[in-house]
Order: C-alpha cells, then structure tokens, then sequence
C-alpha cells in the first residue's frame, strides 16, 4: 500500500451505524492493511427502535454473505411484504404500500395506466388485487421467490422485521471475527489540527488516545465528530415535517404473525406495529407542539394489544439532515447524518447507502475535495427524494379532525414534489429522478392510496380496446389469486423453516 493509503479507521459509536459500517468495512477492505477501532461504551444507549426494513436490507446481508437462516434466528426476525397504512387519508380508510410491483406492464407501457382507463368498471377499480404482495399480505402469506419461470411467484420482493439490539450485537460478532477491534470507553476529547482542521485523535474517559486516519461518526442525534467538533451545521426541516418525538414499548403478540408492518394514524402522529417472532414492537410518533409526553405515553399504552414488556422507550429529536454528512476526514453515517421519522422504514437503508458511497468513494489521506462533494451531493439528493416521499403521506390528507392534520394539510411543499404531485393528478405519469430509493410502484400506492386521482391516463393506452384491457386485468388478477393461494402461512413457514 502507498504512504497515502487509509491505514487506520476509527468508528464512534457501536448500534446497527457503527456495526453496519465496520462489517462492511471489515469485510471489503480487510484489517490486514488498515485497523479498524470501533469504540462504543455500554453505558450510553443506542435508539434500535428501527426494526422494520425495506428489501434493500437484503442486498446488505448478501455483500456481507451471512446466511440468512442464521440472520433469521439470530434476530427473531420475520418477513415483510410492504406497509398497511390506517386512517391517513381518512378515518376508516386504509391501503397498502407493497413491495413489488403492480401487475405487469403491457404495450411497453407502465401497467397502471391501463388500470385507470378502467375506473368506471367497479369490479377493476381495486389497485391492491393486481400486487402479489398487497394479496399475499393481507391473506398473511409468505414464501421466497419460486424458480417457476413467468409466474408473479418468481417476482416476490420482501424485508424483514427485527430486533435492530440483536441484529447489532449480531453484525459485532461478525466484524470482531473479521478483525475489528471494539474499545469500550466514551470520547471525552476530540484533538484537531489547528492548520488542517482534521481530526487527529480522539481522548478517551480512561486518557487513552486514537489516533486514525478516517473517522466515522455513529454517535447518534448528537453527532459527536461530525457537529460538536466540526461544527458542520445541519438542515431543520421541522417546518416541514413537525413531528419530533416517539415513544416505544413492546408487547406480547395476540393476533396472527403478519407479513407487513401497519402504520395507524392518530390525532396527532402515528403509531406503529411490528410484529417479530417473539414480541411485538409499537411506537408513537408525535410532534410535541401538539401533544404533551404523559398524553403521549397514554396514547401508546392504549393501543397495545398486550401489557408492555418493558419500560417505554422516548426519543426526541431535529428532522433534517447535516449541511455536509462528510467533512474534511469525518464522515457522519446514521442518526449523526440525519433522521427522517420512520415512517417509511429507511432508517437502516441510509446506513446502507452511506456505506455504498464510502466504498465507492473510499478516500486516500489526500481527502480530494471532488470525491467528498460528489459524496455530500449524492446524500442530500436521496434524503430529499426521501422527506419528499414522507411529506406526500401528510400533505395528501383528507382529515381536518385536529390542528395537527390542519396544520399538514396546509405544510408548503417542496417543487420537487409538487411537480411529481401535479404531474400524477394530470395524466398519471410517474417518474423515478436520480435513481431515488423509492419507485414508481411506491409513489403509485401512496399517491392513489392517499387519494388522488389522476384525470387521466397515457394516450397510448387507446391503442388496446375497452374489451382487451377488460380482459387482460382479469386475467392478471386471476394470476395473482391463485399465487398467493399457493403461498403457506407466514407463521407456519416461519416455524417450519427457522425454528430448532
């Protein structure tokens, strides 16, 4: 290796952040050549409430090639095939937000623009009978991808839900195997060079100093490195998106093991429900403009289907995002980076995708400035894409029964989403700009679930008659029923599969 080379990387902070980054580190660039120092003290808690993922997760595991059965047991993990979201448009109403995709396309044209041709015809007008997983959810079925060739089977797209404090402690088993070395201690100083403004070293509680070459920093909202030492500055979007505050206790499971994660609008907030092997996780995500912490934590308790296991949980915090996730040899990975509630489950894909652009942008100890803004360009285009997609589950309400739905219902949106927004309302046009995370099947099923109806379709559709695209949605959803008839129970193919 060069005299330039990266020889030595040190990690703030231990959670899913910290052992995320030094798996994959460990993993792609080895501790042969460069250390790797993971330093996390038992003392300070990690947030883990984000147990709900999307598919990317799998992509993950895969580079990381942990088996996955191993993965499953390890995390009392369970299958998820999208989103169930209750009483956002409405009260009473609910739609589902699935993994996958809507039926097939046809004429070399997006499948749901046949569908809305149809909307006078009752019997068609159900979007969620043309997705497999919306079907396969809701029936509470799970199986892995069929090899069979041609079948809405070999298209099953899925996460998982689980335990974010045992999937870490999983990954630091991993990364410890792979030669990462964990110190336990708090960061009490951080010494920076008065002409680079680097960071040379970190003090530890015990005067233990380390030194390292690159720094990430997975300390949380706080941001230890990236905001109280290099003073960074970051991007408030309360205005935006109010809410600021959860709450978080888990329960006892006494209904079936569904396959999907249920997401109810309140009052004020949402609540959430995951369901993992063992227990049940619930969370209520507030904004305390409206609401106070004791009615808050009422709230939670009174939608538990079981008594707590455990004490309730509260996090607070500052939506937006850092002004520079990296800076100078400092790279922010997770909460320290930003936060976008977890409305969507993105939380650990961020992780994720700030590994990927490390990785493909892994830097020399020259830090050239090109490859750094390249970085913090790439970051700021997917956390906007991302808030955009959570405003839109806002902003597209029906409800006026308290000041906060009043409140989001008049919230200023973004161009960036009022062009998708108007774009959709006129001819059902859906477009997935700079490779953004989420898809046209997405914006699909929030845009339409929380209400909106385009006034029209692609003129190109005419080409088929009334009659032929009759009778290929049909066919596509008879397709989709018998698939997910052949689809076995998600707790019983949990228990057959991943149970000793």
């Amino acid at each position: 290796m060069s005299d330039s080379s990266i020889k030595s990387i040190v990690i703030v902070g231990g959670g899913s952040a910290g052992w995320m980054s030094a798996s994959a580190l460990a993993k792609v660039i080895g501790c042969t050549n460069c250390s790797i120092t993971l330093v996390e003290s038992a003392q300070i808690g990690t947030v883990s409430v984000g147990e709900a993922t999307i598919p990317q997760v799998q992509l993950f595991n895969t580079i990381l090639e942990i088996d996955e059965s191993e993965f499953i047991r390890s995390t009392n993990a369970t299958f998820k095939l999208g989103i169930e979201f209750i009483d956002w448009k409405e009260k009473g109403h609910r739609y589902f937000h699935p993994f996958g995709s809507y039926g097939t396309n046809m004429e070399a044209l997006p499948f749901h623009h046949f569908w809305l041709k149809m909307q006078d015809a009752p019997e068609l007008s159900d979007l969620s009978r043309y997705s497999l997983a919306s079907v396969g959810a809701y029936d509470n079925k799970f199986m892995h991808p069929s090899s069979q060739q041609n079948s809405p089977l070999a298209g099953i797209n899925y996460a998982y839900h689980f335990d974010a404090t045992l999937y870490a402690k999983f990954l630091s088993k991993y990364a410890i195997k792979k030669g990462v070395k964990r110190i336990e201690g708090k960061v009490d100083e951080v010494k920076i060079n008065p002409v680079t403004g680097m960071i040379e070293s970190l003090v530890l509680n015990d005067s233990t100093v380390l030194s390292g070459d690159l720094f990430i920093d997975c300390s949380g909202f706080k941001g230890l490195l990236i905001e109280q030492a290099l003073k960074t500055g970051y991007e408030n979007w309360t205005h935006l998106l109010p809410c600021n505050k959860a709450v978080a206790a888990p329960c006892l499971s006494t209904k079936a093991l569904n396959p999907y994660t249920q997401s109810t609008a309140q009052n004020v907030g949402w609540t959430w429900r995951i369901p993992l092997q063992n227990r049940v996780g619930n969370g209520f995500v507030y904004s305390s403009e409206f609401i106070d912490d004791g009615n808050a934590r009422t709230l939670l308790l009174n939608t538990l289907e079981s008594n707590p296991l455990n004490d309730i949980n509260s996090l607070q915090w500052v939506t937006g995002m850092r002004k520079k996730s990296w800076n100078k040899n400092c790279i922010a990975i997770g909460l320290s980076a930003g936060f976008v509630e977890p409305l969507e489950s993105t939380g650990l894909h961020l992780i994720q995708s700030a590994i990927a652009k490390l990785m493909t942008l892994f830097p020399s100890k020259d830090f050239t400035q090109c490859d750094i803004d390249l970085f913090n360009q790439q970051t700021e285009t997917e956390y906007h894409r991302i808030r955009d997609f959570i405003i839109l589950h806002y902003k597209l309400t029906n409800r006026d029964d308290s000041e906060f739905w009043r409140y989001c219902k008049n919230i200023e949106m973004p161009d960036s989403l009022k062009q998708k927004i108007d774009m959709f309302s006129e001819n059902g046009r859906i477009f997935r700009q700079d490779n953004e995370l989420f898809n046209e099947t997405s914006w699909l099923a929030v845009m339409h679930g929380q209400g909106i109806k385009p006034k029209s379709y692609h003129p190109l559709v005419d080409r088929l008659s009334y009659d032929e695209i009759k009778r290929r949605l049909k066919s596509i959803e008879s397709v989709i029923s018998r698939s997910a008839n052949v689809m076995p129970d998600h707790q019983a193919y949990i228990l057959k599969n991943y149970t000793p």
